[in-house]
C-alpha cells in the first residue's frame, strides 16, 4: 500500500478542515481519538461479530469497508497530529490468532492507550492492530486504498457543501 499517498491526502483534508473551521491553534488529538472510538463502534455494529443473541447477518461488505475506512481516516489523522507518518506498518503475527471480537477490543485498548501514551510505538501498535482487524474482515490492501481514496473525495465534497 502507498501509505505516503494516504498520509498526504489526509494531511490535505485535515489542513482544509482546520483552516475552514478556524482550528489551527486547537489541539484536536483527544477529539480525534474519541471520533475513532465512535467509528470503531460503528464498524463493530455493522459486522455484528459480538451479537451472539441475534440471527441477523452482518451488513454488506461494502458497508463494512466504508466504516473501516472511516476509522482509517481518523487513525492517519491522529498520526499526523502527533507527527507520525509511516511508509510501512509492521505486522504482528500474534494478532492473526485473535477472533474478530478480540481484535475489536484490542483496537479499542490501543486507541485509549494512545490518549495517555502518545509515543510512536503506541501509535504504530494501534495502526498495526487496526490493519490486522481489516485483514480479519477480509480486506486486502488494494481494496482498502481504493476505498480510502474514494471516501477522501466524499469528505472533501462534504466540506464543499458545508458539512
Amino acid at each position: 500500500m502507498d501509505w505516503q499517498l494516504l498520509f498526504s491526502m489526509q494531511q490535505e483534508l485535515d489542513q482544509r478542515i482546520k483552516q475552514e473551521h478556524h482550528l489551527e491553534s486547537k489541539d484536536v488529538v483527544n477529539d480525534k481519538i474519541l471520533a475513532l472510538l465512535v467509528e470503531i463502534g460503528e464498524l463493530a455494529n455493522e459486522t455484528r461479530c459480538f451479537k451472539f443473541w441475534s440471527q441477523k447477518p452482518p451488513s454488506d461488505q461494502a458497508v463494512i469497508l466504508e466504516e473501516y475506512v472511516d476509522g482509517l481516516h481518523f487513525i492517519i489523522s491522529i498520526g499526523l497530529e502527533l507527527g507520525y507518518s509511516f511508509h510501512q506498518i509492521d505486522e504482528h503475527p500474534e494478532l492473526e490468532n485473535l477472533n474478530t471480537t478480540e481484535l475489536f477490543l484490542q483496537v479499542y485498548e490501543k486507541a485509549v492507550s494512545l490518549k495517555s501514551h502518545q509515543g510512536r510505538n503506541s501509535y504504530q501498535s494501534l495502526f498495526s492492530t487496526f490493519l490486522a482487524l481489516g485483514n480479519k474482515l477480509g480486506f486486502e490492501e488494494e481494496l482498502i486504498q481504493r476505498a480510502y481514496i474514494s471516501k477522501n473525495e466524499v469528505n472533501h465534497k462534504r466540506q464543499d457543501e458545508g458539512y
